[in-house]
């Protein structure tokens, strides 16, 4: 599935992978084709050359491999490898390198709300205080969590780094550019013709700083956009931002590049990592599902093994993870219906499973390690596509909800989500911008354009988990900023466990009560009886907010015990 609004190259079909990784440092490679791709896991304990023989003996041809979590990249026969492999005890299985994942705001994308309605421009009608830039009026998220007034305290520091692990990062914006990291950034995944349209350069690899998709630049902008006097400024707009593209300009999300990502943002010393995304063809990565086949049980396993190496391997280097915890309005607590599962090679291919919270997992968010982060509309409320539920959310953050205040004049209207950066060549192809540059009519409450010394920046309306999650990344990374100490393995950096990290995010939220009564409808919003859900569990935690919604003035001013 491709992002919201993207209707040109656009198509919901899987790719055959190429190398996803070329020229990473850590990751080796060898010349080969092929016209089936796998990727394989080699079993809990088992060497790297024991399982490259055992790859070679089913059949395969290593293209590349990633030693950090025991992953490869085969050519191998079209039928019965996954099997094989699967059979092996040298090798925990192989999946099919096809398209595994995909931004998840499209659920609650403001493409899917309908036309907006009223004039929206007029932001919150706070006046702006000292130090907040043009167009943070509008930024209610900041005020949600009191990042304005945590600036004053501590705004970020240059030596925190911060992954972006999306679909690239747009670093000409002047919102960004003045954070972002062109050393440390890297490029993941190259571009797939069929579901990215024709290569952009011969190589097909992106160049840095640059994001097709968009997705990744709305992210990054709420982590740390700069504090300039220009555009708008991020939660902690004095870090430094690096580009992991992991995820397609189409807006789908590959095993390969996401692990390699990972790994890459561990050895290179990141500090936190934000991952709004999630993995398909699999809305749940099941272990041994009934209604899934042996060989679909086999990929499946693949996949979590896969995942969960690569967030533990990350989480044991130092870096705090951050993740949305999707759009699917899912009690995550419940065994629950999917119905949505496989969506490759199509969405005929689907069927119905009964997913058991026990063996079934939505990665990465519920991966090891992980802070699981839910969505609130500007009055507080849970937004109505946000999962929930007390065994995976941690904290609750602004994420947008364009149903917000119903029976007011601010509902169905663009100022309840967010507003961050975006990419102005992502902008004129939803036709939203004209090739000079300028907001096209109908668009001036949703689209904003700024400009300074011959250069603007151009900001957009989004809504889901995806724009959550880097508000409670950005306060994470204020608190590294905060009470980090010198990195030795990293010189000029800065670190602190993520333990402590999850912990002061966690302590340092806002306890916020489940709503009286419980049970909460969205059908005088036009929602549908899916989407009623019940907050369960006490003011310090529940499964709506978790511990609470993140509040960057008290993470940096946080004093309990540590």
């Amino acid at each position: 599935m491709g992002l919201p609004g993207r209707t040109s190259r656009r198509v919901a079909i899987a790719a055959v992978l190429t190398l996803s990784a070329v020229g990473m440092p850590g990751i080796a490679h060898a010349s080969a084709t092929a016209t089936t791709r796998y990727t394989v896991m080699a079993a809990d304990g088992v060497s790297r050359a024991d399982a490259a023989a055992t790859i070679t003996r089913l059949g395969g041809t290593i293209l590349s491999s990633n030693d950090a979590v025991g992953m490869f990249s085969v050519a191998a026969p079209a039928s019965g490898f996954v099997e094989a492999a699967a059979a092996s005890p040298t090798l925990t299985g192989a999946a099919h390198e096809v398209s595994i994942g995909h931004a998840p705001n499209k659920p609650a994308s403001v493409e899917n709300e309908g036309s907006y309605k009223g004039t929206t421009n007029a932001g919150s009608g706070r006046k702006k205080e000292a130090g907040l830039d043009p167009l943070d009026d509008k930024l209610w998220g900041l005020q949600m969590l009191h990042a304005d007034q945590a600036r004053k305290v501590e705004p970020g520091d240059k030596r925190v780094t911060v992954g972006v692990l999306d679909t690239g990062v747009d670093a000409s914006n002047p919102d960004i550019a003045p954070n972002f990291n062109w050393s440390l950034s890297r490029n993941f995944a190259p571009d797939k013709v069929d579901i990215d349209g024709a290569c952009e350069v011969p190589s097909c690899l992106d160049p840095v700083g640059t994001d097709d998709g968009g997705h990744g630049t709305h992210v990054a902008g709420t982590i740390g956009a700069a504090a300039n006097g220009f555009g708008i400024s991020g939660v902690a707009p004095g870090v430094s931002l690096v580009e992991l593209k992991g995820g397609q300009d189409s807006g789908f999300f590959f095993l390969e590049p996401t692990v390699n990502a990972l790994t890459y943002a561990a050895d290179a010393g990141i500090d936190v990592v934000n991952m709004s995304y999630y993995v398909d063809p699999w809305l749940y990565n099941c272990t041994a599902n009934p209604a899934d086949s042996p060989a679909a049980q086999a990929e499946q396993r693949t996949i979590i093994k896969g995942v969960f190496r690569a967030l533990t391997y990350a989480h044991s280097k130092g870096v705090t993870l951050v993740a949305a915890l999707g759009n699917d309005h899912d009690n995550k607590d419940r065994p629950r219906a999917d119905t949505s599962s496989p969506d490759y090679p199509t969405t005929a291919t689907t069927y119905p499973r009964t997913i058991d919270p026990g063996s079934c997992w939505d990665l990465p968010v519920e991966g090891p390690f992980v802070i699981g982060v839910s969505a609130l509309g500007p009055s507080g409320k849970k937004s109505d596509y946000s999962n929930y539920g007390s065994s995976q959310v941690s904290v609750s953050a602004p994420g947008g909800y364009f149903r917000d205040y119903f029976g007011t004049d601010r509902f169905s209207t663009a100022a309840n989500e967010i507003l961050s950066t975006y990419p102005k060549k992502v902008l004129q192809e939803e036709l939203k911008v004209d090739a000079d540059g300028n907001v096209m009519p109908g668009f001036e409450n949703t689209v904003f354009k700024q400009c300074r010394d011959g250069k603007c920046g151009y900001y957009t309306y989004l809504q889901g988990t995806s724009m959550a999650s880097p508000h409670a990344t950005g306060v994470a990374a204020l608190i590294v900023s905060r009470f980090g100490r010198p990195d030795p393995a990293h010189r000029g950096g800065l670190t602190l466990d993520p333990r402590t990290t999850e912990l002061i995010l966690e302590a340092s939220a806002s306890e916020h009560p489940c709503p009286s009564p419980p049970t909460v409808t969205y059908t005088a919003e036009g929602r549908d009886a899916s989407f009623t859900a019940t907050c369960e569990g006490p003011t310090q935690f529940n499964s709506f907010y978790g511990h609470g919604i993140v509040n960057a003035y008290a993470a940096v001013t946080y004093h309990g015990g540590h």
